[in-house]
């Protein structure tokens, strides 16, 4: 009997017209993670990672004059979240950590956005110096948020808790705590509210931001008019093109560690969002491979 779970049984990503590629061969390394244990508003994330790999069978393989899959895409197994927050981060560090040691490009989907510690974690054991570039509606650098140190509110704490620069677009809700954190970790911003009036200017990063970067997508940097379904959505996000535009100006002159996408939170008959979020992965392997920064 078929099951009546629409996010069960998942394919692998965009394999209805791109054949699957073994891990060698493949230049992205998707690794689902539906990890959910500090939701603090709606939940739902657990199922983000099978609800992106179903709907992305539903994208085109030519994307901008090229063919994104043609650099091979390789599906990796789950990983194992059923276990205590600091077991789940080094579960999903290893599974990061088998993509990286043969120079591939490691794509996690979320699933709450506490997993990033895990993939951050494991490009620090690259020893390369690299920052962060997080696309978020929240700075998510509270000490802990409900007594959690592994809290999604939490886990740009503990990724700058390890040195790493930080810089966040899109921001449009954060605490005094995380506003005073800015100040006192250096990390650099272009708040919605300024992206909104002013566009984003011709230089994103700042001077002295490292080469390497590792890309961070909480879907909740969307604006909830094209991204409802995520925990918390919060007005005034990123457009379809903001973003995209943003992605390519983050990552023009870098080179790519790696990246995840995070806290789709699907609903049952509500498909646009995840057919969104596949087309936003999507579209940034076509960016990655076309900037060639793919290469350490």
């Amino acid at each position: 009997m078929p099951s009546s779970d629409p996010y069960a049984n998942p394919p692998e990503f965009h394999s209805d017209d791109i054949q699957p590629s073994n891990p060698h061969d493949a230049t992205f390394h998707i690794i689902p993670v539906p990890w959910e244990s500090s939701v603090s508003y709606e939940g739902g994330t657990v199922n983000g990672p099978n609800a992106i790999l179903h709907a992305s069978t539903q994208l085109e393989s030519y994307l901008e004059g090229s063919f994104p899959g043609d650099a091979g895409i390789y599906t990796a197994p789950k990983v194992n979240c059923n276990a205590p927050p600091a077991v789940v981060i080094e579960n999903i560090k290893v599974a990061t950590r088998a993509a990286l040691n043969i120079g591939k490009c490691p794509i996690l989907l979320g699933g709450e956005h506490a997993l990033t510690l895990g993939p951050v974690q494991a490009c620090v054991e690259l020893d390369i110096p690299f920052g962060i570039v997080q696309f978020d509606a929240h700075a998510d650098l509270r000490y802990a948020y409900q007594g959690n140190l592994y809290s999604h509110a939490s886990v740009m704490e503990r990724c700058t808790d390890l040195g790493i620069p930080l810089h966040q677009i899109g921001v449009r809700a954060l605490c005094k705590e995380e506003a005073d954190r800015r100040i006192e970790r250096g990390v650099t911003y272009l708040d919605a509210a300024e992206l909104y009036w002013k566009g984003y200017p011709e230089q994103l990063l700042p001077d002295g931001f490292p080469e390497h970067v590792f890309i961070t997508f909480d879907v909740d940097g969307l604006d909830p008019s094209i991204m409802p379904t995520t925990g918390t959505p919060v007005p005034g996000g990123l457009n379809w093109y903001q973003a995209i535009d943003g992605i390519e100006r983050a990552l023009k002159g870098r080179k790519l560690l790696g990246a995840d996408f995070v806290e789709l939170a699907p609903q049952p008959g509500q498909h646009a969002p995840d057919f969104l979020v596949a087309n936003l992965i999507f579209k940034f392997m076509e960016i990655a491979q076309r900037l060639n920064c793919l290469s350490r």
